[in-house]
């Protein structure tokens, strides 16, 4: 019995030295980090999969920093024995609560009589496969797929791509005012307050660098265009 409780009290001291460890790492990581980037806003830092790489989350983007916070690495984490991207895993998840954050107030929506799913989409007005996707908006609806838009005007701040995004918001009915301007139509332009920076720098977060960039509500990103069967067929498998 005494035996028995001398392991359990070192088993005990063990852990304690490990968490106080651990502890000591994570401090040293948050500081590196904030001394090289402080303007990243780091939500939390965890141990990685592999040993002495710490997990670094910052909204929706994925760092990993060694141990004695001096080295660091940005690209994905596979596991190669069970086949999976651990980093992606991760970034869908963040990629869900920046999306939540940014709310359904700060999108363009198109809504089904009966919604089945929803998808967020990053769109750029004069982007030719945008405009397809457009077109088909009712095979998107019939498959019970609601489409909640956000502007990428490829072009940058202040192109004409930009200009109308934010006449779009800015106008009397967003959803007719959106489908005029990507059927080629003209718009008057108008300027107010509108969300479409704030659209932009999450893009640029997420990574986007084609239109249309199409992201389930768990996260997953589906590059391009996808007809309106083939995203059923991948939101009813998520």
């Amino acid at each position: 019995m005494k035996s028995f409780k001398t392991l359990i009290s070192t088993l005990l001291a063990c852990s304690l030295l490990v968490s106080m460890q651990i502890r000591a790492d994570e401090d040293a990581v948050r500081q590196s980090v904030k001394k090289a980037m402080p303007s990243l806003k780091v939500d939390s830092i965890t141990p990685s999969a592999v040993k002495g790489l710490y997990e670094v989350i910052a909204g929706p983007n994925i760092l990993y920093v060694s141990d004695s916070g001096q080295y660091l690495l940005q690209g994905h984490l596979i596991d190669l024995v069970a086949k999976k991207d651990l980093t992606e895993q991760k970034m869908a998840g963040a990629r869900s609560v920046a999306l939540t954050e940014m709310g359904e107030d700060n999108m363009i929506i198109f809504k089904p009589e009966k919604s089945k799913y929803k998808v967020f989409i990053f769109t750029d007005i004069d982007c030719g496969y945008c405009r397809k996707l457009h077109t088909e908006m009712d095979k998107y609806l019939a498959e019970g797929i609601a489409i909640q838009y956000m502007f990428y005007p490829r072009a940058g701040k202040g192109s004409a791509s930009y200009k109308k995004a934010v006449s779009v918001w800015c106008a009397d009915d967003r959803n007719k005012a959106l489908t005029i301007a990507k059927n080629g139509g003209d718009l008057e332009e108008k300027t107010c307050e509108n969300p479409i920076d704030k659209h932009m720098e999450l893009a640029t977060k997420f990574e986007v660098r084609g239109t249309p960039m199409i992201v389930t509500e768990s996260g997953t990103v589906l590059p391009g265009y996808v007809p309106a069967d083939r995203l059923a067929q991948a939101l009813a498998s998520e």
